[in-house]
């Protein structure tokens, strides 16, 4: 026969039936967020729809369950819209705009850069120098590079020289032709090419060398470009990157002129100091940033007292890389390939970097405990470079070196994928190369090298990691993603799709969990898994599962760095 319960135990019973077990041991979160389609990157938890934050990580992954298991101040209900890591762009540059520049990535016409060139003439007057960095020929309503006569009849008083998208080309005026001891009788330079008319007179255009104009221009101090430094850190967010690598900086006070960085790199490179002031004023408003380091010399990096890994969350150093690269680039052309380029009989690009000085590096680099992250854009370029990482590891093996070949344009010959793939050495790749620099392309590459440019299938499939980037063409993980998974360039071809293309979740991959591994960030970054940073992104659809040709047309609700919300669309 059962016993009867008092009247204290009856209404302690009559209590806990109206109370689940999750409310009466609810734990305080900062942030909720709710009912979405959380993708966390986490092979062994890949989906969830709802996420818990606390002190600027996440305290649990689940269900409608973590609303009765939390209480937090600040929910947000995802209405069944995508949560990811946030994105992690493993090469930028930070470019930032002087006073005396004008924003040449926005015109879209020959026309609109000469009205540009003349406002900016008539804010600085007479003599001063204007520049700018971005103009892209397949972006203009001409369809066409614009021309020193272009430049001279918006002005005649100034000296111009506009940097393409890329840091490879850049068009100057007469007037900065004339500055420059840039004319007819002049030599091509070393590692540069002056491009000419009919008549055999310079047309402005300068390949590979915009030291030869921008090395006449008094440059911006330090404290006039942090302002515009500091806002297009902040402007990556609203694309929904909340860590980056930084592609171009150095070790030292000042930003070199020499000693190794390539010359078309020149006046876009910044310094460990000056972004460690940003990050101190601004840091905790500004995605993750990891800087590439300009090799600087051996005697100079001997008494450089970090390597790569020093700094904090916020800011730190990464890899030697960048500069000096390889070769050039596309946009030159003077990417160094193993075969012709198209229609040049006996031009193959060139090598940008003695082998010796290239040995030298990579084996200093190596010795002082640096990660490796070198430019290598043509097939001949990263063959080479992978030789050199290859025989400077068999002959010192480190145990995790996570050295890379940056870049990776062309697909390099089988041996030398599978001597990546043996080697543990990745590649970082920026499949948006194909979105905008088809021309470029199909003017300079033909057959295999063509439809196989910008590749991930293949070194996929031979066993090499692969992580992905913006650089600036255009910057978006949304455009790496959808050549990733596409092969499209802009004009809707698409280049060895079957062969180059890979899934949806392997693209996401490689800009979040993957390329966090690069930055030796796996413990903290990459994946929606407790224990790591709240850098989240919102996205108005699931990139998993919309129609393809509607990924370039998602956009980035929300964006989180610490779990705080830095970015409301």
């Amino acid at each position: 026969m059962a016993r009867a319960l008092s009247p204290v135990r009856l209404l302690t019973a009559a209590l806990l039936a109206c109370a689940s077990p999750q409310a009466l041991a609810q734990e305080a979160a900062d942030l909720l967020l709710t009912n979405g389609e959380v993708v966390t990157m986490d092979p062994d938890h890949p989906f969830a729809s709802a996420v818990a934050v606390r002190d600027g990580r996440i305290v649990a992954v689940g269900g409608a369950e973590l609303s009765e298991a939390y209480t937090a101040p600040e929910t947000i209900d995802l209405a069944g819209r995508m949560l990811m890591p946030g994105f992690i762009d493993t090469h930028i540059h930070i470019i930032g705009q002087a006073p005396r520049a004008i924003a040449a990535g926005k015109a879209r016409s020959i026309a609109q850069l000469q009205e540009m060139v003349r406002a900016k003439a008539r804010e600085l007057g007479p003599g001063e120098w204007i520049t700018g960095y971005g103009w892209d020929e397949a972006q203009m309503a001409e369809g066409r590079n614009p021309l020193r006569a272009d430049l001279d009849a918006a002005a005649p008083d100034n000296p111009v020289a506009l940097t393409r998208a890329g840091h490879h080309s850049i068009v100057g005026n007469s007037l900065a032709l004339a500055k420059a001891g840039i004319d007819a009788q002049t030599p091509d330079p070393e590692h540069g090419l002056i491009e000419r008319g009919a008549d055999g007179v310079p047309n402005g255009l300068v390949r590979e060398r915009t030291d030869l104009f921008l090395s006449h221009v008094p440059p911006a101090t330090p404290e006039e470009m942090k302002p515009s430094w500091t806002a297009e850190l902040k402007a990556l967010l609203p694309l929904g990157i909340t860590s980056l690598m930084e592609a171009l900086s150095t070790i030292d006070d000042e930003p070199v002129d020499k000693g190794g960085l390539a010359p078309e790199k020149r006046g876009a490179v910044h310094t460990w100091r000056q972004f460690q002031e940003i990050y101190a004023a601004h840091g905790t408003e500004l995605p993750r940033t990891t800087m590439y380091i300009v090799y600087p010399g051996a005697e100079r990096l001997k008494r450089f007292p970090w390597r790569t890994g020093h700094g904090d969350d916020r800011l730190k150093i990464g890899p030697i890389g960048e500069a000096p690269g390889v070769d050039g680039g596309f946009t030159g052309p003077t990417a160094w390939t193993l075969a012709d380029y198209k229609g040049m009989e006996g031009f193959r690009g060139r090598l940008a970097i003695e082998p010796d000085a290239l040995e030298e590096m990579v084996r200093t680099s190596r010795d002082l405990g640096w990660q490796m992250g070198i430019h290598a854009i043509g097939d001949a370029a990263i063959e080479r470079l992978i030789d050199v990482y290859a025989a400077a590891l068999d002959e010192k093996p480190l145990e995790d070196h996570r050295w890379f070949s940056s870049h990776l344009t062309m697909l390099p010959p089988e041996a030398t994928l599978d001597t990546m793939a043996a080697h543990g050495i990745w590649g970082a790749a920026q499949p948006n190369f194909l979105y905008n620099l088809e021309g470029r392309y199909e003017q300079t590459l033909e057959g295999r090298a063509l439809t196989h440019i910008n590749p991930l299938g293949s070194p996929l499939r031979h066993g090499v990691k692969m992580v992905l980037g913006s650089d600036n063409l255009p910057i978006g993980p949304l455009y790496g993603v959808y050549v990733a998974v596409t092969r499209k360039a802009e004009s809707g071809r698409a280049y060895a799709r079957e062969e180059e293309e890979v899934s949806r979740m392997a693209a996401l991959a490689m800009y979040t969990r993957e390329a966090a591994y690069l930055s030796f960030d796996e413990d903290n970054r990459g994946t929606i898994t407790p224990g790591k940073f709240a850098d989240l992104v919102v996205l108005d659809r699931n990139l998993l599962t919309v129609p393809e040709e509607e990924i370039l047309a998602t956009r980035v609700d929300l964006t989180l760095v610490d779990g705080k919300v830095l970015y409301r669309r």
